[in-house]
């Protein structure tokens, strides 16, 4: 394998060491997963959501297997902002890339403490904003479904945070250009999407609701070319940053996504199915790229051939 490819990327003047980061709530803390590889291999990482004291999530069940996916209910179950100061964060410092934390609130006062707790610390590279989790009956999803609350907590956080922001967006709107813009020109350092889109199952034997919680978030395979359209959206909408997420599992998913205007990529449900889906993913973008005689994976963001009048496409 070709050492000499650059797969770093920058994002906010933060360089990645690859593209390839790991989604919220699929990942752990991060240190869950040296057991299976070292993390530092990977371009970054997203913690589970953080809130402002803890909190133990939706009654089980909060977790179906549909087909090419998931649902998930699990209620941003987490150890609070300070639990994780004092108990995971010390545990990340010899960890070598970067550490998104994912913040979560249920008003734009707890996400802007939460935001000042974690500014001390250099081991923080990036906030990440849940506003789009479809699990809760508030917070999240109230600022997720309104541009204008959108852009009202990611102000007050750019205006109290030492790092750069980025916003997770929610898939469960009509016009995800919409809400992309409003979280630009709020102060957004760069957007993360897509989130989980609604769904839910049922036990036809009882007739009931497979999740506690009745609906829950979809992700996976399943949902990778609606994922990619909205990207494709967002990306062409707004001058900042866009990070990829929604049903990539390999290579080719994570280069979709790229070629469409991502400049980096989460993966999620597929951590569950592959421990080392991220190390594998690495290794795969690097194998394109020598396979393509491509000296940095950077020349293949936003590159994708625009169709024009009469092109007939054939496969």
């Amino acid at each position: 394998m070709n050492s000499s490819i650059d797969l770093s990327v920058e994002i906010n003047g933060l360089r990645f060491k690859n593209p390839v980061l790991t989604a919220l709530g699929t990942f752990g803390y991060g240190v869950e997963f040296n057991d299976f590889f070292d993390i530092s291999e990977l371009g970054g990482f997203c913690t589970k959501g953080l809130s402002l004291h803890p909190m133990a999530g939706n009654a089980p069940g909060r977790i179906v297997e549909t087909p090419a996916g998931m649902l998930n209910a699990i209620g941003l179950e987490n150890v609070g902002v300070e639990a994780f100061i004092a108990e995971k964060l010390p545990q990340l410092e010899t960890v070598d890339c970067h550490v998104i934390a994912n913040i979560l609130g249920k008003s734009v006062a707890e996400f802007v403490e939460i935001v000042e707790r974690l500014n001390p610390f250099p081991k923080i590279s990036a906030y990440e904003l849940n506003i789009s989790c479809p699990n809760i009956k508030e917070g999240g999803v109230q600022f997720g479904h309104d541009p204008v609350m959108a852009a009202e907590v990611v102000k007050a956080v750019a205006q109290s945070s030492e790092k750069p922001v980025w916003v997770k967006l929610s898939p469960n709107v009509t016009d995800i250009s919409v809400f992309a813009r409003a979280c630009e020109e709020a102060g957004a350092d760069a957007l993360t999407l897509v989130n989980t889109f609604v769904g839910m199952a049922i036990d036809i034997k009882k007739r009931r609701p497979m999740l506690s919680n009745v609906t829950g978030g979809l992700s996976g395979p399943a949902i990778k070319p609606l994922a990619l359209r909205m990207v494709y959206q967002a990306a062409r909408a707004v001058e900042i940053p866009v990070v990829g997420i929604g049903g990539i599992t390999t290579a080719q998913d994570a280069l979709e996504f790229m070629i469409a205007g991502a400049q980096a990529v989460q993966i999620g449900t597929a951590n569950f199915v592959d421990p080392l889906a991220g190390q594998k993913l690495v290794e795969g973008l690097r194998a394109y790229c020598e396979e393509q005689g491509l000296d940095s994976i950077r020349s293949i963001i936003g590159s994708l051939v625009e169709l024009q009048p009469g092109d007939f496409l054939y496969y």
